[in-house]
């Protein structure tokens, strides 16, 4: 299996290293990954500048790594372009979450969304983040169990995991849609300059079988996603209301 592997926090990442290291065990590994961070940088891709990409300056054990100046979504598109024939792209270990309405401007997830435009399976994995960096080495038999249950199906799918700090079991979910509040928080630099801070929190309790809640019960929660986001209801509705005008 050709499995090459990106993220949106950028090559230097431990999230990186650590899907490296599992992915290892499935296939043929390759790393390409943005040259600076790109969280939350959505499904953007770059148009208006050339593309390059420079050998990666970390190494990864016996894996070939590169680093470009683009987005998570341009990183899959020259990783695929330098490698023929990949199998699968694996985007993470994103250091955050990306749960429920985060999955619109996320980056690690954009990147899985890129491979499935392209044909090729996409998986982007997620864990929270708090004072300190996420304990990889102890969620390492989590993300190869989910490898292990996620690689050898063949279909063209697209799937978003997110691993607890603490897992004690896997569970698939769907995507918890719920209201969220955003919030602009005022501040200054040492300059004295205003800036400010874009965040958001949800306003409601997430519901049960959702991915939220699995991440909130210590679960790892995998959904399986699509990338047509037609409204099938609203449309057979409209047209059955406009049938025979």
């Amino acid at each position: 299996m050709r499995i090459l592997i990106t993220n949106d926090d950028g090559i230097y990442s431990p999230g990186i290293a650590a899907l490296a290291k599992v992915a290892k065990k499935f296939g043929q590994v390759k790393v390409v990954a943005p040259d600076v961070e790109q969280s939350s940088m959505g499904h953007a891709v770059t148009h208006s500048r050339p593309l390059s990409y420079k050998k990666s300056p970390i190494e990864f054990q016996d894996i070939e790594a590169y680093r470009v100046n683009g987005t998570p979504a341009d990183c899959v598109a020259m990783g695929t372009h330098l490698w023929s024939d990949v199998d699968v792209v694996l985007s993470g270990i994103n250091m955050g979450p990306n749960l429920g309405n985060s999955m619109w401007h996320s980056g690690t997830l954009a990147a899985a969304k890129q491979a499935v435009l392209f044909g090729i399976k996409g998986i982007a994995l997620s864990t929270p983040v708090g004072k300190t960096e996420p304990d990889f080495e102890a969620l390492e038999s989590y993300v190869e169990q989910v490898l292990e249950l996620l690689l050898p199906n063949i279909e063209l799918a697209l799937y978003n995991v997110n691993f607890p700090p603490h897992p004690t079991d896997i569970v698939w979910t769907r995507q918890s849609v719920r209201l969220y509040d955003g919030t602009i928080i005022p501040g200054t630099d040492p300059m004295g300059r205003k800036h400010y801070w874009f965040t958001v929190s949800p306003l409601e309790a997430a519901d049960e079988g959702t991915d939220r809640w699995a991440v909130e019960n210590d679960l790892v929660s995998i959904t399986p996603l699509r990338l047509d986001l037609t409204d099938e209801a609203t449309l057979a509705d409209k047209l059955k209301n406009t049938k025979g005008k």
